[in-house]
């Protein structure tokens, strides 16, 4: 079985699974592409509500493929193109998406796992959950489009560690500063999966989108929310109405 990013769309879920048998989901430069194409893909399924984010065999993503490192690393341009464009442009198709995305996240979750799991809304984990980017036993840093974007959701006092002392932490580590939004025993991930996807299908998909547009802006460098009429203009739509009147009614909004 070969390594690579998989789309499967269900109705109004799609599912994003990491797989790199051998690996731990290990990420390759060809999947940093895969996982690009895979979200500009789903920004096109406008049927797609809520998009999970997972991976294979018991691990979410133990890091980068080390193995083909050498063929690029050492040299400039081809480090600042692996990292500008192959990883950063996932991330970025990551960062995009306009539909809440969740991680479920067991086992591994090292380096460009957490990159990965960085870009989610909603992260639930498995107890026996590890996390950690011990990048400087190979050498290298974090690029700093990739650390500001981890250190944004982890905090800087832990990305400190993760980074300058290789610290591997817990999932219960994680909820405490904030980066976890559940964590679960291992063998209940699942189920709690199948409930918070649910309970996002049945609220509004455009209070959704209009949601993530503006916490994108809060996070967009140099930039400010402007109170004007385009942050409005949901005010006669459909789901608007119905939502209002259904609570009015005392029954469940059909979004």
């Amino acid at each position: 079985m070969s390594a690579g990013v998989e789309l499967s769309v269900r109705e109004a879920v799609a599912t994003v699974t990491l797989s790199h048998p051998g690996k731990f989901n290990a990420m390759s430069r060809p999947m940093w592409r895969q996982l690009r194409c895979v979200f500009e893909s789903i920004a096109h399924e406008h049927a797609v509500r809520c998009v999970v984010l997972t991976g294979t065999a018991g691990n979410f993503c133990a890091g980068g493929d080390i193995s083909e490192y050498a063929d690029f690393r050492f040299q400039e341009s081809s480090l600042r193109d692996f990292h500008e464009n192959d990883v950063w442009g996932g991330l970025q198709a990551m960062l995009d998406c306009e539909v809440p995305l969740v991680a479920s996240i067991e086992g591994n979750c090292m380096g460009a796992g957490i990159e990965i799991a960085s870009c989610c809304d909603i992260r639930l984990a498995g107890e026996s959950a590890r996390f950690g980017a011990p990048i400087a036993r190979l050498g290298f840093p974090m690029a700093p489009r990739e650390a500001g974007l981890v250190a944004r959701e982890l905090g800087l006092n832990v990305t400190r560690q993760m980074l300058l002392e290789a610290a591997i932490f817990t999932s219960a580590d994680l909820k405490a500063c904030g980066f976890l939004s559940r964590v679960l025993p291992d063998a209940q991930l699942s189920a709690e999966l199948l409930a918070t996807v649910q309970g996002i299908l049945g609220l509004s998909p455009q209070a959704a989108r209009l949601n993530k547009r503006t916490l994108r802006a809060l996070h967009a460098p140099g930039s400010a929310l402007v109170d004007d009429a385009a942050s409005y203009v949901y005010a006669d739509s459909a789901e608007h109405r119905e939502g209002i009147l259904a609570f009015l009614e005392k029954r469940s909004p059909v979004f």
